[in-house]
């Protein structure tokens, strides 16, 4: 691995494939639960356990995926060939998933077909972040990899949010270029002005169909294309003096590996508070604050998250990653605290708040796997062996534990207790809206707050990772001078 700054040609090109990822997540996270337990009629609880436990899979195939991507070498590489293979399978499982056929749909149809997404995402997702890890052993170039990743993943979100916006628009009339710009631009000025146009013209509840065919579709496109990229511009570094670390002594050092366990923790309570905010928003936002133009929020909401990233970095370089994390954390705190006193038509506060919101995203993204990148460094200082695949596959499943029981315990709390997302607040229980409010609002703060105190004390500052990548590269400089 050579300390030789990357270019940027490749720094982008690996990064890439966070636009798919992140065009198949999002509406994961806010548009599926909405269309099963809506329009195909599952109910809402139903639907968070069916995701809790499609996502239980995980701790089988990451650590299975980390471990095969870290073993088996070709002449293509060890992490380039488990991108061509992930690849139609999340293709499968995405058009499957989000084209459901018409009429009822079994519970074993949304619970298999999920399994089949989360096991492509799995094949991709796992051998690329290692592979990034691999592509520097400096502590700037990796934020700056992983930036480069999150940077496509916003572009990716900020895709994925205008394909609802534009299904909107297209609803509201928009039938030529002239009709959708003016749309846009009336929904922009509106949620600014606290008026927002078009709001009584189309019930948006049940676009939540169209709104998934026009994203399968710009799944299907867009992923090949990102995979190819990736595989064609990016090398993948030579590990040649790597030691062969067994399975058993390998978990003895992961375990004693104390910043591992470390951001391990500070992700699973962070993921968790994401996702158990994530799972309620489209309800949030339509049915307390009565946006109707959800894809247009989280337009700018990404679009907010996008240009964010060149701070978070500069933080990050002036700071440590771990403050600069903390400082994400504090942010978004105060944001979810004064979304508890916003009512029904406070467009205004509400956009305001949110695009504050998409401004910490990227730092709630990227830093995380920036500061497992150097951890991977710990375990490589003390068993001699370049494990990254298996590290980033420990940390996607605790990203996934996250995500499946803060999505699957928040859609069961606010179903459970009255609310009723075909009806919205008219139709759900007081005590159901209340939930509704609680779990957006207040649920996030206390997982955050305990992730604080474990961000505050962590070890790996960049004095320390400096000290460390030198005694590794001392240990190298051995092994060569004994080879020849």
């Amino acid at each position: 691995m050579s300390a030789q700054p990357l270019s940027r040609l490749t720094i982008y090109a690996y990064g890439t494939i966070g636009l798919p990822l992140a065009v198949i997540g999002y509406p994961l996270a806010i548009w599926i639960p909405a269309h099963y337990a809506g329009e195909l009629g599952i109910g809402l609880a139903a639907v968070g356990t069916i995701l809790m436990l499609a996502r239980l899979t995980d701790v089988v195939t990451d650590p299975l995926m980390g471990e095969l991507s870290d073993r088996w070498k070709t002449r293509f590489g060890r992490r380039r060939p488990w991108l061509l293979i992930g690849m139609p399978v999340m293709m499968f499982g995405a058009y499957k998933l989000f084209v459901p056929p018409e009429g009822d749909v079994s519970y074993i149809y949304f619970l298999f077909y999920l399994t089949v997404f989360f096991l492509g995402s799995t094949i991709i997702a796992l051998p690329h972040r290692a592979w990034g890890a691999e592509l520097s052993p400096d502590y700037h170039q990796r934020s700056r990899v992983t930036a480069a990743r999150e940077f496509f993943v916003l572009a990716g979100l900020l895709l994925a949010a205008a394909v609802p916006m534009i299904v909107e628009i297209m609803a509201d009339g928009g039938g030529s270029v002239g009709a959708v710009l003016s749309i846009i631009w009336n929904d922009a000025i509106g949620a600014f002005t606290g008026e927002i146009a078009n709001k009584e013209v189309v019930d948006r509840a049940t676009l939540t169909g169209p709104v998934l065919m026009w994203l399968a579709y710009t799944i299907l496109l867009v992923l090949p294309v990102c995979v190819f990229i990736v595989v064609l511009f990016v090398r993948e570094p030579e590990i040649s003096d790597e030691r062969r670390v067994p399975i058993q002594e390998g978990i003895k050092y992961l375990w004693k590996n104390g910043p591992m366990r470390r951001v391990l923790l500070i992700a699973l309570l962070v993921i968790f508070g994401e996702s158990f905010r994530n799972a309620v928003s489209l309800f949030f936002i339509r049915d307390i604050v009565g946006v109707p133009t959800i894809g247009a929020a989280y337009f700018f909401y990404f679009i907010a998250g996008l240009g964010a990233i060149p701070f978070w970095l500069w933080l990050g370089r002036t700071i440590g990653k771990h403050l600069a994390f903390m400082w994400t954390l504090v942010t978004v705190s105060i944001v979810s605290a004064c979304n508890l006193f916003l009512g029904y038509g406070d467009y205004l506060p509400f956009f305001v708040l949110f695009i504050v919101k998409g401004f910490c995203y990227g730092g709630l993204q990227f830093l995380p796997f920036a500061m497992l990148a150097d951890v991977v460094d710990v375990d490589t200082a003390r068993s001699g062996g370049k494990r990254a695949g298996t590290y980033f596959s420990i940390l996607g499943l605790t990203e996934k534990l996250g995500i499946a029981f803060g999505t699957g315990f928040s859609l069961n709390l606010i179903g459970l207790l009255g609310f009723d997302p075909q009806g919205g607040v008219a139709a759900s229980t007081e005590a159901g809206v209340t939930a509704l409010r609680m779990v957006y609002c207040l649920g996030p703060i206390f997982f955050y707050s305990i992730a604080m105190y474990y961000v505050w004390s962590y070890p790996l500052t960049p004095e320390r990772h400096k000290r460390l990548r030198e005694r590794i590269e001392r240990r190298a400089g051995f092994k060569r001078q004994a080879s020849q």
